[in-house]
């Protein structure tokens, strides 16, 4: 790291990676894109490669997929594949024709220019904690959702420069009334945000309302905002072998559009795919190509990625199970897999620990390497998972954010650096062999830079911890997250851009938003 990129880091820390009069909550590293120099983890050799390949071909030529979405069966239909009832099958050749289109990066561009992503190559973005139906923290420990719990995470996720895109709802704010949730959800997104932004796929209302908020958050033309990806959408196949009505029906509107589609089975070897985890990466593979050759078909060269979300059940009950060995070869394998198809991967940090403890933190340590393995685009979770993604937690979401900037710090070239004064020869002589480096020149020029410096982590002796009030890891998240809270500032916004949304939103609620069964 050099003087300038320290002096940003001592700044940074505010909402909207800009250092407000006075001190920050904390001493973080500033925005940027991390960029992974490391060779991939490649546990398959070339045959291994080809014999997945081939069985995934095999599932969509021979076995096929359910696409329970008709204007899908029409469409590949069209195309040549072949058709029983919802029951589809295409041959290698249309596959690989149709992945021939799909580019190997692309950019997002949110509201604030200055947040824009790339997404592909060695680029690795970093996503909050999406979906969970409850939230806990140490004040009150586990409950439903709800609107003002939401708000708090959207501000932990535009706080923290280590994390770049407002993914799915952080919990699901069950007090909103699911119509009109949609509206309200990305209301607060958009302004209390200005990063990359996600639409749920669940019924054309919520797709195209999100894609309109979008456009108008950024003061966009409409076709200012189809010329270059400005959100994206991520959407699960129902494993095994089945790709339900809403998950396309929104994926087929973002891809006519140009917003990118993240496809990403969730399979658990052993339930919903094979025990062999060979056998479960070729399934999953077959569900997410199956989903990306449609919408290749629908708009060749439209931006896409494929997840991986494959891991295990515990055989003694049943439940998920994440940060497992088996998940992290799974997680490396389909990384390998993904690069022979030239597409961007996404992948997860998730755990299957209920509280934010030992067990929560070896897991998600794991499934976050396993990301840098297998290198990873997009790290969906990665802070604020827990309970297999029935909780998100603001103490985990910041205790995961130190091993996010501890990643980063990994990643840049002062960590491996070889020039002459890395090599430090003259220190060394100078210090030889009865001496120390904490007083020499060498060390007095760059100390304040050298290593990374932690903000949540405690690396003081046990007497000193224990006279300062024996605080626990998970206790002092708290305390960060409090004072994040107290005193988080939303970035700026156009104020004509949040008339228009205030409008838009206030048109769709008295429209009725999104119909609901209920």
């Amino acid at each position: 790291m050099n003087d300038d990129q320290g002096k940003k880091r001592r700044a940074g820390g505010r909402a909207g990676n800009k250092a407000r009069a006075g001190t920050a909550v904390i001493d973080q590293m500033p925005w940027r894109i991390p960029v992974n120099p490391d060779r991939p983890t490649e546990p398959l050799d070339a045959d291994g490669v080809q014999r997945i390949h081939r069985g995934a071909m095999k599932i969509l030529s021979e076995i096929g997929i359910e696409f329970l979405n008709p204007d899908a069966v029409t469409i590949l239909k069209k195309a040549g594949c072949i058709v029983n009832g919802t029951n589809v099958r295409m041959d290698e050749a249309f596959v690989m024709e149709m992945l021939s289109h799909a580019p190997e990066t692309f950019t997002l561009t949110p509201r604030n220019t200055d947040r824009e992503l790339i997404m592909g190559g060695k680029h690795m973005l970093f996503v909050n904690v999406s979906s969970p139906p409850n939230s806990w923290d140490l004040e009150r420990g586990k409950r439903s959702g709800d609107f003002e719990t939401f708000k708090e995470f959207m501000k932990l996720t535009q706080y923290f420069n280590c994390i770049h895109i407002a993914g799915g709802y952080p919990v699901e704010p069950i007090d909103i009334h699911p119509s009109v949730r949609h509206l309200d959800c990305l209301y607060e997104k958009l302004t209390l945000t200005d990063k990359v932004v996600h639409a749920y796929s669940l019924g054309a209302e919520r797709v195209e309302d999100v894609m309109e908020m979008t456009r108008l958050a950024g003061g966009l033309s409409h076709d200012e905002f189809d010329a270059k990806p400005r959100m994206y959408t991520n959407i699960n196949s129902v494993s095994p072998l089945k790709h339900d009505f809403p998950m396309l029906d929104g994926a087929m509107r973002l891809a006519k559009r140009g917003q990118p589609v993240v496809v990403t089975p969730f399979t658990l070897a052993g339930a919903m795919a094979p025990v062999t985890m060979a056998g479960a990466v070729a399934l999953s593979l077959a569900e997410a190509l199956a989903a990306v050759a449609l919408l290749q078909y629908i708009n060749p060269g439209c931006p896409v990625a494929i997840g991986t979300f494959t891991s295990n059940v515990d055989m003694k009950s049943g439940a998920p199970a994440f940060g497992t060995p088996e998940y992290m070869r799974a997680t490396q394998m389909t990384g390998q897999l993904v690069r022979f198809y030239k597409l961007p991967l996404r992948s997860s940090g998730v755990c299957a620990a209920n509280v934010p403890d030992g067990q929560a933190m070896w897991e998600t340590s794991n499934s976050l390497w396993a990301a840098v393995q297998s290198q990873t685009n997009m790290v969906y979770h990665a802070a604020g998972w827990l309970e297999g993604g029935l909780i998100a937690s603001p103490e985990k979401f910041i205790m995961d954010c130190e091993v996010l900037q501890m990643i980063q710090r990994y990643f840049e070239e002062a960590t491996f650096a070889t020039e002459e004064e890395d090599i430090a020869l003259d220190a060394i002589r100078e210090v030889g062999p009865q001496g120390h480096y904490f007083g020499c020149q060498h060390t007095q020029d760059r100390y304040q830079t050298a290593f990374y410096a932690p903000f949540v982590s405690d690396w003081r002796n046990y007497e000193a911890w224990q006279i300062d009030g024996s605080v626990w890891t998970a206790e002092r998240a708290h305390r960060i997250y409090k004072q994040i809270m107290a005193e988080f500032e939303a970035p700026p916004m156009n104020g004509d851009h949040k008339e228009d949304l205030i409008r838009f939103v206030a048109k769709r609620k008295q429209e009725g938003g999104a119909p609901t069964d209920f």
